[in-house]
């Protein structure tokens, strides 16, 4: 069984000192590919020297919604130069979160729209991070017209109704622990929905940790329980599930196995 954690932050302070015991713990359990995804500066500069490391460690770069207050025509200079760097597979985490944040919600479509744009350009695939911003998120999507470029809906929590949404974007979907806690029914719903030809799987580290781990900090080690849930919740065996994952990860992101 080989699997692919599409979406993880080896470069988080918590993580960054041992990533490379972290990542070795993952081989063990099939986890043999990752993505370290940044959110802004130093996230991003932190996630590209992981990449150049360590072998199979890919990086997403880009600005989170939480921290788009911060972004400028200065940092969107830098951005540009860690785009050019190897090996950059999309441009994320990038969206909007109206939960608890302190970035304005203006702010956060101008920027969420500007990356678009930028992703565009270099030709990349983006990762979405929604949080309570359903209807704002698909809107700036179909307007940008995402599917010229693709991406993922990172850590999707949605019901099969939003699934349907964008999957018709031509996004994919990637299911975190969230899709093995036992109350995310809607999750779980849009998990027996979701075609396996759009799927993909994460672990959010240090966030997010599935069952039976849940509570506990997590780490990329831990997509191999996400991905025994999501076979249990479509009654097919986890090698299916790391399989068809896998192969759409390179496929999306552009990486030769």
């Amino acid at each position: 069984m080989k699997i692919f954690d599409s979406h993880t932050h080896l470069n988080d302070d918590h993580l960054y000192p041992q990533a490379g015991e972290y990542f070795k713990h993952a081989n063990k359990l099939g986890v043999v590919k990752l993505c370290n995804v940044g959110s802004n500066e130093k996230l991003n500069w932190l996630s590209l020297d992981l990449a150049h490391k360590y072998h199979n460690m890919y990086s997403i770069i880009g600005w989170h919604p939480e921290d788009s207050i911060y972004y400028n025509d200065a940092q969107e200079k830098v951005l540009i130069k860690q785009l050019e760097e190897e090996p950059v597979v999309a441009v994320g985490e990038i969206g909007l979160d109206y939960y608890q944040t302190t970035s304005p919600r203006h702010i956060q479509k101008k920027v969420f729209r500007r990356q678009i744009q930028i992703a565009k350009d270099f030709h990349l695939p983006i990762s979405v991070h929604n949080q309570d911003a359903f209807e704002d998120t698909y809107t700036i999507l179909k307007e940008e017209g995402v599917s010229d470029i693709r991406g993922v809906m990172h850590s999707f929590n949605g019901d099969p109704e939003w699934l349907k949404k964008f999957l018709d974007l031509g996004m994919y979907v990637s299911y975190s622990g969230v899709a093995s806690f036992k109350k995310t029914r809607e999750v779980h719903a849009s998990v027996r929905q979701t075609p396996l030809d759009s799927m993909l799987v994460e672990t959010d580290a240090p966030y997010l940790a599935p069952e039976p781990l849940r509570g506990t900090q997590n780490e990329p080690a831990n997509t191999l329980y996400t991905v025994e849930a999501v076979a249990r919740f479509r009654d097919t065996n986890p090698d299916e599930i790391a399989q068809h994952t896998y192969n759409n990860a390179l496929k999306l992101f552009g990486i030769e196995d």
